[in-house]
């Protein structure tokens, strides 16, 4: 079979599996989302997936995958737990399908209901970690739509045995079959192939490094939900609470600096840059976050910080637009919420960005005018996540403007179609 052939029998699988889902009941997910967390719990699930997961970090280790990419590869019980609980979040959410979003009737007496439905087939393409196969798997079941979810090639043996497991259950427990496939295979053309099949496939979802969203954007004829870099920002006001500031910035960048919602650029207003930098410095220096800061910046800490406290180098224009995903961070000087507003709007991301201060007006301007999915006022940039939304697990965050934007939940997963309820009513 060559590889066209292959991705349109799973596209077409797909296909005829979304009509079916869309017709289950709320209480027929929910069941059947429960027997999936229970079957991953299971001795011999456990057993399965831990030895499928040995050979891809055997694998891993052997191809040269750093700590860090191997720690995210590997599935130990406690994560295999995690990834059934998940599913039971999944199943205690809303029902996201048939929900009335908009009724009206017209002078004719035409009655117009506008109604949740699912999307229909799902393509999801992510990198290391097979948790997300339990995650996106339930998402997509939950909101009635079919996935296809590919997988990198580190956790091919993980993604395939998870996925064979939860879709046994979803045979066995509702009928419908291919309602979630994995793609067998791990070429890498097998992605524009895919991607080329308007016919079968509604939406792509790309999860992963700024290059594997890119490739999937540049190379797709389907619907893509975008999520770039994560450039973020934390503006500290003249009118700032400088101990929150301080807060709220050190949470942003050296809680979990590696994840797409941490700060990577911190702007400070010229009036109270004397008095905070080298405070905030001070505390940067516990985990050695190297500061790369504009002249301004630089000569105050090089002024009042002891050599050697942290590394500090001078910021380049790219620096800007760079998202390091580590403890690195720039740092720069504005003379108001105008000049954070512009440099936001001009290097970020459009992903999350924040203003610490306790001027409201300056507040406002901010969150009106910062063109980002998710903006604050005297908050965390790490609050931009599902769980935290209070959405439940998410499927990714988008940075796109139109469809979905921020943090992607259930509601996320579906589109609507309009309902017309007549007596005869014809158009002159």
């Amino acid at each position: 079979m060559t590889l066209l052939e292959q991705m349109t029998e799973l596209g077409r699988q797909a296909r005829v599996a979304s009509r079916a889902l869309g017709q289950l009941t709320t209480a027929q997910k929910n069941a059947c989302l429960i027997k999936m967390a229970e079957a991953l719990e299971s001795p011999a699930a456990l057993e399965a997936i831990q030895a499928a997961n040995g050979l891809d970090m055997a694998a891993g280790a052997a191809g040269g995958l750093s700590s860090a990419m191997l720690d995210r590869l590997k599935l130990d019980p406690q994560r295999i737990t995690g990834m059934a609980k998940g599913l039971r979040e999944v199943a205690a959410l809303p029902d996201p399908v048939g929900r009335v979003l908009d009724e009206r009737v017209r002078p004719n007496g035409l009655r117009l209901r506008k109604l949740s439905t699912p999307i229909g087939v799902v393509v999801i393409i992510y990198e290391s970690r097979p948790n997300v196969t339990a995650d996106a798997a339930s998402l997509c079941f939950k909101s009635g739509n079919a996935t296809i979810l590919r997988g990198g090639k580190e956790a091919l043996n993980s993604n395939r045995v998870i996925g064979e497991l939860l879709v046994k259950v979803v045979e066995a427990e509702t009928g419908v079959k291919h309602a979630i496939q994995v793609v067998p295979t791990t070429d890498r053309e097998a992605i524009p192939v895919l991607l080329s099949l308007t016919q079968y496939i509604d939406l792509c979802m790309p999860r992963g490094g700024e290059s594997l969203i890119r490739a999937v954007a540049e190379c797709s004829k389907v619907p893509v939900i975008k999520h770039y870099k994560g450039v973020c920002h934390v503006y500290v006001d003249a009118a700032a609470d400088l101990a929150m500031a301080e807060n709220i910035a050190l949470n942003a960048k050296i809680q979990r600096p590696g994840v797409c919602n941490a700060m990577e650029t911190l702007l400070v207003n010229r009036a109270v840059a004397e008095t905070f930098l080298p405070a905030l410095a001070g505390k940067l220096a516990v985990k050695q976050v190297e500061l790369r800061a504009d002249d301004a910046s630089l000569a105050i800490l090089n002024s009042r910080l002891a050599p050697q406290t942290l590394p500090l180098k001078a910021v380049s224009d790219q620096d800007y637009f760079t998202e390091y995903n580590d403890y690195i961070l720039n740092v720069r000087l504005v003379d108001d919420v105008n000049g954070a507003i512009a440099h936001i709007n001009h290097y970020g991301s459009a992903h999350s960005d924040s203003i610490v201060t306790n001027d409201e007006a300056r507040a406002r301007q901010f969150l009106a005018q910062v063109d980002s999915a998710t903006v604050y006022w005297n908050a965390s940039t790490r609050f931009t996540d599902g769980g935290e939304f209070g959405m439940g697990a998410e499927i990714g965050i988008s940075t796109d403007k139109i469809g979905a934007r921020g943090p992607m939940g259930l509601e996320e997963l579906t589109t609507y179609k309009w309902q017309g309820f007549g007596s005869g009513q014809v158009r002159g």
